[in-house]
């Protein structure tokens, strides 16, 4: 959890005036050593919460989409060989992008496992 630069700086105002991490700990909510770290921020002079940069996605997104238009019945695998990069990357890419995997209907698998066991027989 981030807490604000103001709320930062009141901490340690009420640290300096009661010496205790512990009852500054229980009056904020916030546990010790994070009164500690936040002190040693202050002595570098920004006490600002860090932002978390994001990673950038793996994929292009339209080559992707454009990419499973033309080959619908491309394999993950053989997806992740194309771009370069792995089967989560692409699974999870698909997923972003609300692509389902391919599905066969009941009716389908019914028909083709009378086809195999007509098969069988023969």
């Amino acid at each position: 959890m981030t807490y604000s630069r103001e709320l930062r700086i009141k901490a340690l105002k009420y640290l300096k005036r009661c010496g205790s991490p512990l009852a500054v700990g229980q009056a904020f909510g916030i546990s010790p050593r994070t009164l500690l770290n936040w002190k040693k921020l202050e002595k570098q002079g920004d006490l600002a919460p860090k932002l978390k940069q994001r990673s950038p996605n793996k994929l292009n997104n339209e080559k992707l989409k454009h990419y499973i238009q033309e080959h619908a019945d491309a394999y993950l695998r053989e997806i992740a060989e194309t771009f370069g990069t792995t089967i989560p990357a692409v699974f999870y890419a698909c997923k972003r992008l609300k692509i389902t995997l391919k599905k066969r209907h009941l009716s389908i698998k019914k028909e083709m496992k009378r086809n195999e066991k007509s098969l069988n027989k023969s």
